[in-house]
């Protein structure tokens, strides 16, 4: 009986998990995000009425959760906005001024940096996905094509060679880039975002594929 209810419970956890850590984000997210925002815009304009703002119960909760969709929407403008010539001259203008900002100016280049290497609008970073023999001979590893190596690599080596970038798990800021002649890389059919689950899972969580997917196009071209 023991047996069958802790197999019971790892079931419901397993169920319950991912609602529960939707609900968690969510009020943190309406927490740390909402609650501000509705001091900000709705005190004003409840005073304006005359009233208080709710500071409990259903009241407060519905006057964070729409502060939070604001931000969301605002945040959605900035991005529609960025589309446009003057706003983005605006947007270059002041992450100049943020960059000039001693301590804050070099977290904010940090977390750009990352943003923009892994972001789906900068996808064309990581063109591949390939398998390689990684540290070591007889180990395997994930990692993404970005370019040909060219200039003296490429000279010295005397071999078509290829960058590959082998991020880290569970954080796939980080890796190493290796120089990896193009015959030695096995190219794969899953997509960057799929090897992306794969490495920040720490390989629980593996895309689907059938053997007879579609063959990987050359690498030259792939890398190319």
């Amino acid at each position: 009986m023991l047996k069958r209810f802790g197999n019971y419970l790892l079931t419901g956890t397993l169920i319950a998990l991912p609602i529960t850590v939707t609900v968690f984000l969510l009020v943190v997210l309406v927490r740390n995000i909402g609650t501000p925002v509705s001091q900000i815009v709705f005190v004003p304009l409840f005073a304006s009425l005359d009233a208080n703002l709710p500071e409990t119960g259903a009241g407060k909760i519905m006057i964070d959760a729409l502060s939070t969709l604001i931000v969301v929407f605002f945040i959605a403008a900035i991005g529609l906005a960025s589309k446009f010539f003057l706003a983005r001259m605006l947007i270059n203008l002041s992450e100049s001024a943020i960059n000039k900002i001693p301590v804050i100016g070099l977290v904010y280049r940090t977390v750009k940096q990352i943003v923009d290497t892994f972001s789906k609008e900068n996808k064309a970073v990581f063109q591949s996905v390939v398998l390689l023999e990684f540290p070591r001979a007889g180990l395997y590893g994930i990692g993404f094509v970005t370019s040909k190596a060219k200039g003296e690599v490429q000279s010295r080596t005397g071999e078509v060679v290829v960058n590959v970038f082998v991020p880290t798990t569970p954080n796939p800021t980080s890796g190493f880039l290796i120089m990896v002649p193009q015959e030695q890389l096995t190219y794969l059919d899953m997509s960057v975002g799929d090897a992306m689950k794969l490495i920040i899972s720490g390989g629980a969580v593996v895309p689907e594929w059938s053997p007879h997917s579609e063959v990987p196009k050359d690498a030259a071209k792939n890398a190319d």
